[in-house]
């Protein structure tokens, strides 16, 4: 529903609901959120989300919503369904020595809490490593990344709202310090 252009992030007022209410079915059965379900609460979630402007915001600094609470109800199940294998229920990361490459010379899922290094990272830049995988949203040539690119996994709302979730478990000045980061982002010169 939302679509990269060449100025940033448009979102599509309407959202595919076939398409919203057939992730949300296949999410029923790996997920339980209590008696209603989670097609219920899941299909809320996103309408809330889609009501209140939840979505990317192409003229602002920040794409995350961490405040948002339908945007990180969203998230929470879907990084317990696509992230936390790697990276931790407790965004602890794969490994302590996230820094240092394992036996097959893949770089370990480092942590998403505030001792890991997503934070260092500008709101744009976690969309486009989590959509098109580190390799090609760094243009790196000979990497390679146990890290799929989710682009035909995830929407662009579910993983705003994956990464919104996990910057609402940072600490405050974490999460100010990265919002001073999103500002100084938004006014450095793209090509």
């Amino acid at each position: 529903n939302s679509r990269q252009s060449s100025c940033g992030w448009v979102n599509d007022p309407t959202p595919n609901l076939s398409v919203l209410a057939s992730r949300i079915l296949d999410m029923k059965s790996r997920i339980w959120l209590g008696a209603g379900g989670i097609a219920v609460a899941a299909l809320a979630a996103v309408a809330a989300i889609r009501l209140t402007g939840g979505g990317a915001d192409p003229g602002g600094a920040e794409l995350l919503r961490p405040d948002h609470a339908p945007t990180v109800a969203l998230g929470e199940p879907l990084y317990e369904a696509n992230c936390a294998s790697c990276h931790g229920v407790d965004l602890k990361g794969e490994v302590a020595d996230w820094r240092s490459p394992k036996p097959d010379g893949l770089m370990p899922a480092p942590p998403h809490d505030e001792t890991g290094h997503t934070w260092h990272h500008p709101d744009q830049v976690l969309f486009d490593i989590t959509k098109l995988g580190v390799v090609r949203a760094a243009n790196l040539e000979n990497y390679r990344s146990a890290m799929p690119a989710y682009e035909d996994i995830l929407t662009d709302d579910e993983i705003i709202a994956i990464l919104s979730y996990i910057k609402s478990t940072w600490p405050a000045d974490v999460r100010e310090r990265h919002d001073e980061l999103n500002r100084v982002y938004s006014m450095e010169p793209r090509s």
